[in-house]
């Protein structure tokens, strides 16, 4: 496999993190986002999003890191992402479309490139933005983890949920999002930062790092 990548893509942690806890080997090609490289001919013919990730699996050409989840899952079975109960399968898959739909693509790269440079906001503007709408997401993320044993997002595994959920707090750290209102978000971060297949995804741990 070969996973197109950037360090600090959200998207592609997401895919990282669950190769790792399904232990499939990958080849990483960054893409460095910041320098417009996913503009290039190259990477264009093979996602016209011009986005990441992207995930190369033999002949099979994979776009969009929750479609990647869902094939990785269907492909790679043995170990399993999501709960074999429906209605379970249902809660998961919608707080990791939250994440993927609703905070993730108002706060991505591109859209804070253009608030910078094409509106003229400031950086202060800027990080207000970020900051709200990530608080926004995050007070619905934590009431759906109510019941949450503290470790994982639903039951006592990981899933798609956790895989989604620990880049955006990646992210909310890294702008000093302040996360004292959702303690079940910040202990599942905290446990899962002591899993290997989590840490090794991390933006650090990249061959992209910078």
């Amino acid at each position: 496999m070969k996973l197109y990548s950037y360090f600090r893509s959200s998207a592609a942690y997401r895919v990282r993190i669950a190769l790792n806890l399904k232990q499939l080997a990958y080849e990483t090609q960054a893409i460095h986002l910041v320098k417009n490289e996913q503009q290039q001919a190259d990477y264009q013919a093979l996602n016209p999003s011009q986005l990441l990730p992207t995930l190369m699996d033999a002949d099979q050409t994979l776009l969009q890191s929750i479609s990647i989840l869902e094939y990785l899952e269907e492909a790679y079975p043995e170990v399993a992402l999501l709960p074999k109960n429906l209605a379970d399968r249902a809660k998961v898959r919608a707080f990791a479309q939250a994440i993927a739909c609703d905070i993730h693509p108002l706060n991505n790269l591109r859209v804070l490139k253009y608030l910078q440079h094409e509106l003229a906001v400031s950086d202060v503007q800027k990080n207000s933005w970020y900051q709200h709408w990530m608080l926004q997401g995050f007070k619905s993320l934590e009431v759906q983890l109510q019941d949450s044993n503290g470790q994982f997002c639903f039951g006592t595994q990981a899933t798609f949920a956790d895989c989604c959920l620990i880049p955006q707090v990646y992210n909310a750290k890294r702008f000093k999002v302040d996360l004292t209102a959702f303690p079940k978000i910040e202990s599942i971060y905290q446990h899962c930062l002591t899993i290997p297949a989590f840490l090794h995804a991390a933006p650090e741990k990249q061959p992209d790092w910078e």
